[in-house]
């Protein structure tokens, strides 16, 4: 806060809104991520650290890609952070809340990169079908009984759609990956946060969608993301 402000005033307002039970990233304004200064605006999702992970991963597992795709993309964060790294990419976000998109695209277009607004596969350009080398999707996946457990930071300030998953959790992940492969290129990889418990379910759904796949884990970061490559 005291690096943002630009005068006491707007400090001591910074300080009220906190104190309050604002997230701290929407009292500044922005979120670290990645290595970038991602915007984040109120009713749209703060991106985790933990799902620097599923950066890393999809950068290692496809290091020359040229099409990339952040669904659920929320504030575009994963998106951006991608392009960042890769250079010349065509990104695509989408999200099926208004404010994530209108958020995305001050954070995606600075990359080149387009927002769509509209409910996973069926926002994108059909031209993409086929073409996609990296599809990350950070769908929600906390149980419906679980949400009112969240911090009060979340569960107060983020929107429901980007926190339940349905029943299990697994509700948005299971309709991403029966999706997927029609939108992958050969070689292009699916990838998805998930947690410890639900993540032999969410193998289970890759797999049945025709998804190589396997488990990435880093202990530190408590992070698990499942990777799902089109053969």
């Amino acid at each position: 806060m005291l690096a943002t402000a630009r005068t006491p005033d707007e400090l001591a307002a910074m300080v009220e809104r906190r104190v309050a039970g604002l997230p701290l990233e929407l009292v500044v304004g922005w979120a670290e991520f990645h290595g970038l200064r991602v915007v984040v605006e109120p009713g749209v999702f703060v991106p985790r650290r933990r799902t620097e992970f599923l950066v890393t991963q999809a950068l290692a597992h496809a290091p020359h890609a040229s099409v990339v795709v952040d669904l659920c993309c929320g504030s575009g964060a994963v998106g951006a952070a991608l392009a960042a790294a890769l250079g010349q990419v065509e990104l695509h976000a989408a999200d099926i809340d208004p404010a994530a998109v209108r958020c995305a695209r001050r954070n995606v277009s600075p990359h080149g990169g387009h927002v769509h607004a509209g409910d996973l596969f069926e926002a994108l350009p059909g031209r993409l079908r086929g073409r996609v080398d990296i599809l990350a999707a950070n769908v929600p996946y906390v149980p419906t009984g679980e949400v009112p457990l969240l911090p009060a930071e979340a569960r107060d300030h983020e929107p429901l759609t980007a926190l339940d998953g349905g029943a299990d959790g697994l509700d948005v992940l299971r309709r991403v990956a029966a999706g997927a492969a029609r939108w992958l290129a050969p070689g292009g990889c699916l990838l998805v946060e998930t947690s410890e418990r639900q993540a032999p379910d969410a193998v289970e759904a890759f797999t049945r969608g025709g998804l190589t796949t396997r488990l990435a884990v880093d202990e530190e970061l408590y992070a698990h993301v499942v990777i799902g490559t089109r053969g």
